[in-house]
């Protein structure tokens, strides 16, 4: 089923940069060569066909979007593949079985050392 989802999802893209390269924002593109009155369809219609198939396959593509998202959820009670474990839990060692990395051990504080004091300095006459 998600393989059939990819496919439609790509097919709506490819429609969806074929519209949109047909269009012109400057009023030319397809729509300038249905100048002629004989035509069955005229600029306007062509126009709007092309902003309501433009519409229509954007929210196509949203909705094939939200779908393949949610059949493509991991069921329950399984974990996370290797490959999509965070890098901040790589580093910190935790397993992708969500147990935290063993506490490292304390460190010893010990008591700073005076430093060695020095002889006055003679003066110079």
């Amino acid at each position: 089923m998600g393989t059939i989802i990819s496919v439609l999802i790509i097919i709506v893209c490819l429609l969806l940069i074929l519209v949109v390269l047909v269009q012109n924002s400057k009023g030319g593109g397809l729509a300038s060569s249905f100048s002629s009155s004989n035509q069955v369809m005229g600029v306007r219609k062509t126009a709007d066909f092309l902003e309501k198939a433009t519409w229509t396959l954007a929210i196509a593509l949203l909705v094939l979007s939200l779908v393949s998202t949610a059949y493509n959820k991991p069921a329950e009670g399984t974990t996370q593949a290797a490959g999509t474990e965070s890098v901040s839990r790589k580093m910190a060692g935790e397993s992708t079985s969500g147990a935290p990395a063993p506490a490292a051990a304390p460190v010893k504080q010990t008591a700073p050392t005076p430093a060695p004091a020095q002889a006055p300095k003679p003066e110079k006459k």
